[in-house]
């Protein structure tokens, strides 16, 4: 599922390989491939001359990275108060059904998708809310939400 690293090269560079900028080379990285692969991250140690361990380190320190591979489309359900008051529990477990989930496993099979709560999205108001790819999607149903992820498959297929 590993992108080739050229892309990673061409940022590590972009940064004149230096260390003070590993945040930022990782967040560009993550970017590119939708999460930092151990090969990119040793990529990176490498090429700023620095332990592989502080790479790492960072890498896991902060929860905005990721070291498994996501999905094509990101699906965000919220549970915060608000969302899980009004039921965004189930909505979860019927996309989780719907993607053939179990465990700890957060993507579907064919790479199509990636199923995270959140703990809020900030659209209380419209709750239960989840995003796909970022656009929020409001006063979601198990249903709706089955249904949107259906016709992303049925546009991927077409």
């Amino acid at each position: 599922m590993a992108k080739p690293l050229k892309k990673a090269q061409q940022i590590v560079e972009k940064y004149d390989c230096a260390p003070h900028n590993l945040i930022a080379i990782m967040q560009e990285i993550q970017a590119e491939y939708n999460y930092l692969s151990e090969e990119a991250l040793t990529l990176v140690a490498e090429m700023l001359k620095v332990p592989v361990s502080k790479v790492y380190s960072v890498a896991t320190f902060y929860e905005n990275f990721s070291l498994e591979a996501k999905g094509e489309h990101i699906i965000k359900v919220c549970a915060g108060t608000a969302c899980h008051v009004r039921k965004s529990e189930p909505i979860y477990n019927a996309i989780r059904d719907e993607l053939g989930l179990t465990g700890k496993k957060k993507t579907s099979a064919d790479g199509l998708f990636t199923l995270e709560t959140v703990a809020c999205l900030g659209a209380c108001g419209l709750a239960p809310v989840m995003t796909i790819d970022g656009e929020v999607h409001s006063k979601m149903t198990p249903e709706a939400a089955l249904e949107l992820i259906r016709d992303i498959r049925k546009a991927k297929e077409a």
